[in-house]
């Protein structure tokens, strides 16, 4: 009798799902309770798969031995619960995935710094020759990396977050990093930090003695956290100053990894800047001598890796003023590295959909570094709340090609403007990336 399943979602994640059920036997059925876009509904009629859109069919999902649930689809809505009701097997697409590939996965979670971490590694696998699939959470969705590259590759270098570790049953990555852990998507972990805290946690629950856990000694919540865990695995540590519980840590400007030969390598050698970027290099460094790459291998791969796109993205320098973009800063803590960062007086560009955002931590940063904000937003009060008594000049738009006008208005020789939100991109625009090209191309256009 031909296996039924479900999956939920037709983005990335679930039209991929359903293309791998569908490969390996399964009779896949996609739901998705917006419209489908052109693309995706292309694929899923090449691999003539039934599917949906606009509504989600209770009784043709629920007549299923197995639901995939795209990362999007969040666990209070109606459907969700409805199955949980029903008692049916409910996984993950990066679950789902896992089960249909024996090769080691490196996998890599925290709230910022994952994309680049991912990448980071990716990179270094490349040129240390090993065959490499990178995705997961950017790029290739899990699912597809194991249909296109199953018999050809070494490692999956896995970006996870925590609505793909959520519904995970058997997921063990060989090499797992947690960079970081703050607030972030409350909203869909009943605005409890502790339930987010767990979700992240979880990537390391199988993992065993032959396995790494690599931890930011540095992230206070992390160490709270992680030391009440029963976990059989090797944990290894990275942090800015030198304690003997680390394996990798700073020395007079110096990145190192102990070992009994240790790596080093002057931080001004680092291809990527920023405080944020050398906690990146560590845990992405610690990975590849995990492997027992080459030291020279990690050496050169940190001298030319480019950084990722929106990801304090240098743009242009015009009449002497720095222009970077940084969108991917969706939430405070990413912004608050990239304003750790800025060596020159900034004009900060920042604003969106504000996910109930604490700003305190911001507030040394904007003394210091911040001479002008330019409030970005659909609703920018939230912003003037928090910054009004701490910056002698903020501007209000809801127009990218304004924003950018503004900044280069009040910028001089010397300065720098940056586009680091703190926000979710959409009160304006689809998501982050669009956001970052519309500033580019108004950078472009000065």
């Amino acid at each position: 009798m031909e296996k039924r399943c479900t999956i939920l979602g037709a983005g990335e994640s679930g039209v991929w799902a359903a293309v791998l059920a569908s490969l390996k036997g399964w009779n896949a059925f996609v739901s998705d309770s917006k419209n489908i876009t052109a693309e995706y509904k292309a694929i899923l009629n090449q691999y003539k798969i039934d599917f949906e859109e606009g509504e989600h069919s209770l009784d043709k999902i629920c007549d299923s031995e197995l639901i995939i649930k795209s990362p999007g689809v969040p666990e209070s809505t109606k459907i969700v619960q409805t199955i949980r009701k029903q008692k049916i097997e409910l996984i993950s697409e990066i679950e789902w995935a896992f089960r249909y590939t024996d090769k080691p996965v490196i996998a890599i979670t925290g709230t910022n710094g994952k994309s680049t971490t991912t990448r980071l590694i990716g990179h270094i696998l490349d040129k240390a020759s090993l065959k490499v699939s990178v995705g997961g959470n950017l790029g290739d969705a899990f699912s597809k990396l194991v249909i296109n590259a199953e018999e050809d590759t070494d490692y999956y270098v896995l970006e996870v977050s925590s609505f793909q570790l959520d519904d995970c049953k058997t997921f063990k990555p060989k090499i797992s990093i947690i960079l970081n852990i703050t607030e972030d998507h409350l909203d869909r972990y009943q605005d409890k930090f502790e339930n987010y805290i767990q979700s992240k946690l979880s990537i390391a629950r199988l993992m065993d003695k032959e396995d790494t856990l690599i931890l930011n000694f540095d992230d206070k919540v992390l160490l709270e956290h992680i030391n009440k865990k029963q976990l059989n695995t090797r944990k290894l540590w990275f942090g800015m100053e030198e304690k003997k519980e680390l394996t990798a840590f700073t020395r007079n400007n110096k990145l190192i990894i102990a070992e009994e030969n240790p790596f080093e390598m002057e931080l001004t050698d680092l291809k990527i800047k920023g405080k944020h970027n050398i906690y990146n290099s560590m845990a992405a460094g610690i990975s590849a001598r995990v492997l027992d790459l080459r030291k020279e291998v990690i050496r050169e791969s940190f001298m030319d890796f480019k950084g990722l796109e929106h990801r304090l993205e240098f743009v242009a320098r015009i009449g002497g003023v720095e222009y970077i973009n940084d969108s991917k800063a969706t939430n405070v803590n990413s912004a608050w590295y990239a304003l750790e960062s800025m060596n020159k007086p900034t004009v900060w560009i920042a604003g969106g959909v504000d996910k109930g955002n604490d700003y305190a931590s911001i507030i040394p940063l904007i003394r210091k570094k911040v001479k002008a904000i330019i409030c970005l937003g659909a609703n920018n009060v939230p912003l003037h709340n928090a910054f009004s008594k701490h910056v002698d000049v903020m501007m209000n738009t809801d127009n990218m090609r304004e924003a950018v006008e503004m900044a280069a208005a009040i910028s001089t020789n010397g300065d720098a403007v940056l586009l680091s939100p703190a926000c979710a991109s959409f009160d304006l625009f689809e998501n982050y990336k669009k956001r970052g090209e519309h500033f580019k191309k108004h950078v472009i256009e000065l």
